[in-house]
C-alpha cells in the first residue's frame, strides 16, 4: 500500500503534465499561427475585397510587432500580480475573440486594431509558460515539454496551410477567421476547466507542490511577490540571457523573413524551389522542438543551445559561401532544426534555474528583448540590402552573431546548479535526480 501511493501520484502528475503541454502548445499555435501569421497568408484576398494597399499592410504588420512588445511587458506585470494561469487563459480567450471579430467588419482600421491586439496576445500567452511548466512538469521533462510548446507556431501555420485553400478558394476568407476563432475559444474553455481542476488559478504558494516537506509561511509567500521578483533577477546570468534573446531576435527573425526574397531575387531560384524550402522548414519545425528538447533533458540545455547555434552558423554560411544546387535546402533543414528548438531551450533554462515571480519576470523581459532584437535586425537587414544591393551581407552578420551567441552560452552557469539558482524556494540548487524524486 505504501509503495503504490507514490506511483499513482507520479502517474497522475505525468498525465497532468501531458495535458497541460498539449493545451499550451495549442495556445501558441493559435496566438502565433492564427493571430500572428494568418493575415499574412490571406492578405491578397482581403486586399481585393476591402481595397487597402501595401502601405496599410506594412503599418498593420509593424503595429502587430508593437503590440507584441507592449503585451510582453503587460503580461509580465499581470502575471506577477493576478497569476500566470489567469494571464494565459485570458490571453488565449482574447485572441479567440479578436479572431471572430475580424470578419465582422469592413474597416481596415478596426481590423488593424484587432490584429495589433492579437500580436500582443502572442506575447502575453507565452510569458507565464515558465511558471506554469515549473508547477506542473517535473524538472527532468521540462526541456522536451517547452521544446514541444515552442513548436506550436509551426503547428498553427500547418493548420493554416490546410484550411486556407478550401476557404479562400471559394472566396470565403471571412469563414476562415470564424473557424479558427471559434476553435481557439473552444480549446480555451477546455483549458480553463483543466487549469481550475489542477489549481493553476491559485497562487504558487497555495499549491501542494510548494508545500511538499513543509508548509510555507507568510513571509516566504510575500517574498514571491512581483517586487521581490524584480529584485531577484538582477544577477549575471539573467542579463546574459536577456542579451542572448535580443541577439536571437536580431539573427533568427530576419533569417526567416528574408530567406524567400534572397533565394528568388538574390540567388535566382524559382518560386517552386523557394516553396519547397519553406515547406521543409515547416515540417521539420513540427518535430524539431520536441526532439531537441528531449535531447536537452539528457545532455543539458547549454549543450543543446551550442548545438543549435552551430547549426545556425553552418546554415548561414551555406547561403553565403555555397548557395548552389540543393545546398540552400540543406541550409533550410539546419535552420529549422535550430530555429524552433531555440525558442524552447531558453525558457527551459529559465525554468530549471529560477522559480516563482523571478522566473516570470526573467522570461517576460526576454520576450521584450527578443522583440526589440527582431525590429533592429529587420531594419538592419533592409538597410544592408539597400546599401549593398544584396541580402547576402546580412547572412554574414547572422553567422557572426551566432558565434557571439555560442560564446555567451558558454558563460552561463549549468542549469540546476547553485550558481544559477534564482527565486524563493528555487529548485535549481537540487540536481535533476533529487527533483525527480521530490
Amino acid at each position: 500500500m505504501v509503495r503504490k501511493t507514490p506511483a499513482s501520484v507520479l502517474r497522475s502528475r505525468a498525465a497532468a503534465g501531458f495535458v497541460i503541454t498539449v493545451l499550451l502548445t495549442s495556445f501558441v499555435a493559435a496566438t502565433y499561427g492564427f493571430g500572428f501569421y494568418l493575415f499574412a497568408q490571406i492578405v491578397t484576398d482581403m486586399r481585393k475585397d476591402l481595397g487597402f494597399g501595401y502601405t496599410v499592410v506594412g503599418t498593420v504588420t509593424a503595429a502587430g510587432q508593437l503590440g507584441f512588445l507592449l503585451f510582453a511587458l503587460l503580461g509580465t506585470w499581470l502575471s506577477t500580480r493576478v497569476g500566470g494561469g489567469q494571464v494565459t487563459i485570458g490571453s488565449a480567450a482574447l485572441c479567440g475573440l479578436c479572431l471572430v471579430l475580424v470578419p465582422l467588419t469592413d474597416s481596415i482600421l478596426v481590423i488593424g486594431i484587432l490584429l495589433t491586439i492579437m500580436g500582443g496576445t502572442a506575447a502575453s500567452v507565452y510569458v507565464p509558460l515558465v511558471e506554469i511548466v515549473g508547477r506542473v512538469i517535473d524538472y527532468e521533462h521540462r526541456g522536451k515539454a517547452l521544446g514541444l510548446i515552442s513548436s506550436g507556431t509551426s503547428y498553427g501555420v500547418f493548420v493554416n496551410s490546410l484550411l486556407v485553400p478550401s476557404f479562400v478558394g471559394s472566396g470565403n476568407w471571412r469563414g476562415l477567421w470564424y473557424s479558427v476563432g471559434l476553435g481557439t475559444l473552444m480549446v480555451t474553455g477546455v483549458a480553463a476547466f483543466t487549469f481550475l481542476r489542477l489549481g493553476l488559478f491559485r497562487s504558487r504558494s497555495a499549491t501542494a507542490e510548494d508545500s511538499s516537506g513543509a508548509a510555507e509561511d507568510r513571509p516566504a509567500a510575500r517574498d514571491d511577490s512581483a517586487r521581490a521578483g524584480w529584485r531577484m533577477v538582477l544577477v549575471r546570468w539573467v542579463v546574459i540571457v536577456w542579451i542572448m534573446k535580443f541577439l536571437n531576435g536580431f539573427a533568427c527573425m530576419p533569417f526567416q523573413n528574408y530567406l524567400s526574397p534572397y533565394l528568388r531575387e538574390g540567388l535566382g531560384f524559382d518560386i517552386g524551389f523557394a516553396a519547397q524550402v519553406w515547406g521543409t522548414i515547416g515540417v521539420i519545425g513540427m518535430l524539431a522542438g520536441f526532439a531537441v528538447g528531449w535531447l536537452s533533458d539528457r545532455i543539458g540545455v547549454r549543450t543543446s543551445m551550442l548545438l543549435c547555434y552551430g547549426m545556425f552558423f553552418v546554415s548561414a554560411m551555406l547561403l553565403v559561401l555555397a548557395p548552389v544546387g540543393y545546398l540552400p535546402m540543406v541550409s533550410g533543414v539546419l535552420f529549422a532544426l535550430a530555429f524552433y528548438p531555440i525558442y524552447g531551450l531558453v525558457p527551459a533554462y529559465v525554468s530549471k534555474s529560477a522559480s516563482g515571480a523571478a522566473a516570470t519576470v526573467i522570461f517576460g523581459v526576454t520576450n521584450v528583448t527578443q522583440g526589440l532584437g527582431g525590429i533592429v535586425g529587420n531594419y538592419t537587414a533592409g538597410f544592408l540590402k539597400t546599401l549593398t544591393g544584396d541580402f547576402m551581407w546580412y547572412y554574414v552578420v547572422i553567422a557572426a552573431t551566432t558565434v557571439v551567441l555560442g560564446v555567451l552560452t558558454m558563460r552561463l552557469p549549468r542549469e540546476g546548479s547553485p550558481e544559477s539558482a534564482v527565486g524563493p524556494g528555487s529548485t535549481s540548487s537540487r540536481t535533476g535526480k533529487d527533483l525527480a524524486h521530490a
